[in-house]
């Protein structure tokens, strides 16, 4: 072979290689970042419920503010709260939005979930709601009293008998979905209902009917999150922080555009804009300070490593899980806190 075909040879060589180089997609960094995608193009399924803290994520799906921060999610509603939890147990879903408590529980059976973002701290809008003539705690004794077993007013239930002496043992617990719960106590098949809003509306239009106490009694005890599997983490950092970028860019929206975000938000909880507004008292939406704050070390229940350890050893205690779990690995604040540190750059 002449020096001259084999010139050519290496010349069409590497022009191939030059080809083939150019059309291999770039490898992202496996750190969190706010302005990379994620190699993996599947999306990301996120799960959400009725509740006034987790609505704004409609704001985000429907002003494409996922897309925004560059994050391809598929946002997946649920009728009923305990079957997103469900979903994210089973792997169905790579995040969800979840109760601190609830997210214990789920732990301790076996899930491998972390807490990346607080969306808020319910300040009202978890009640017990009874019938006419019950006006203490104590009156419960005996009583008929509903709510979905397991979940967080399954929890604000008994928070609240613990305060009267009182254990589930000392009435008669009618373990109902949330929204067949509210509707039992409309009807008049139960004396009194642990439920949160928008099904609080439904229950208090039973005539008569009142709240007895609500997670205002109990500040701090019920916050609510954005939770994903650690595969996700580990697989898609990027990912999991465009998620929480997202949040706070819906934040920031909803404050520039009250209108719009209400409009969007009522209608996926299937009530008017004024009686979405009422829920906003009760529900204390969290800013990105507030987040840090959560995360940081603490002795009371403003701070999630504290909660989280008092919140497991009533679980233990009320029989809602058979033990507690290893809780040095269910938060992570390493998004919320580049998040914050790239509003300051």
């Amino acid at each position: 072979m002449n020096i001259r075909k084999l010139s050519s040879l290496f010349t069409v060589f590497l022009l191939s290689l030059i080809i083939a180089i150019s059309c291999t997609p770039n490898q992202q960094n496996s750190t969190p970042s706010n302005s990379t995608t994620s190699v993996n193009t599947a999306p990301v399924l996120v799960g959400f419920s009725a509740w006034p803290g987790w609505f704004p994520w409609q704001v985000s799906q429907e002003q494409k503010l996922f897309e925004a921060n560059k994050v391809n999610v598929d946002l997946k509603w649920f009728d009923g709260y305990l079957d997103s939890i469900n979903a994210l147990r089973a792997g169905q879903l790579n995040a969800n939005t979840q109760t601190l408590n609830d997210t214990i529980s789920s732990v301790a059976a076996g899930s491998d979930q972390v807490i990346v973002l607080v969306n808020d701290n319910s300040t009202g809008n978890d009640k017990i709601i009874v019938r006419e003539g019950i006006n203490s705690i104590a009156d419960l004794k005996g009583k008929k009293v509903a709510a979905e077993e397991g979940t967080v007013d399954h929890f604000l239930l008994l928070l609240g008998l613990k305060t009267a002496g009182l254990t589930q043992a000392d009435i008669q617990f009618q373990p109902l979905e949330t929204g067949a719960a509210a509707a039992a106590f409309v009807a008049g098949q139960v004396d009194a209902v642990g439920v949160f809003a928008p099904f609080t509306t439904k229950a208090l239009s039973r005539s008569g009917s009142k709240e007895l106490f609500s997670s205002k009694d109990f500040p701090g005890a019920i916050p609510d999150h954005l939770v994903v599997n650690r595969r996700l983490i580990n697989e898609r950092p990027q990912d999991v922080q465009a998620l929480v970028n997202t949040w706070f860019t819906t934040l920031d929206f909803i404050k520039a555009n009250p209108d719009k975000a209400y409009e969007i938000m009522a209608k996926r909880a299937g009530v008017s804009v004024s009686e979405y507004k009422a829920y906003d008292a009760g529900t204390k939406i969290f800013s990105i300070e507030d987040n840090l704050q959560a995360f940081s070390p603490g002795k009371d229940m403003k701070s999630l490593s504290y909660a989280a350890g008092e919140i497991s050893k009533f679980l233990v205690e009320a029989g809602l899980t058979k033990q507690a779990p290893n809780l040095n690995q269910i938060l992570d604040d390493r998004f919320v806190k580049a998040y914050a540190a790239k509003q300051k750059s």
